[in-house]
């Protein structure tokens, strides 16, 4: 129901975008979600998008990372730009008021 993809090696400063593809059942009526885990660390909330297009950013990524969805793909997407090695991460979209289980993840790994 969550397959995040577009994860791989970027360059501190470079850029990646992520897509997520959620069933339409799922994606039409809800927020949609980015989180990531850092090895050694927990889940964390980095970027929401509303049903409505209002967005909200952890401080972490805020000015840097931009989420956005397309109703007519049932997509939303993640351009993270400036990266930094701190972004090294396994990414993870889902629905932030009631998750449902969450996929695999993509990978993403910044070099310095």
């Amino acid at each position: 129901q969550l397959q995040a993809s577009g994860g791989g090696l970027g360059q501190s400063g470079g850029s990646l975008r992520l897509s997520c593809a959620v069933s339409g059942r799922i994606f039409s009526s809800n927020g949609m979600g980015w989180f990531r885990q850092a090895p050694g660390k927990r889940r964390q909330w980095i970027a929401v998008i509303t049903s409505g297009g209002y967005t909200n950013y952890a401080d972490s990524v805020k000015g840097r990372f931009t989420i956005s969805r397309d109703n007519a793909k049932n997509t939303v997407y993640l351009q993270m730009n400036s990266l930094k090695p701190e972004d090294t991460a396994v990414y993870y979209c889902n629905i932030p008021a009631a998750p449902a289980p969450w996929g695999q993840g993509t990978q993403v790994t910044v070099s310095s």
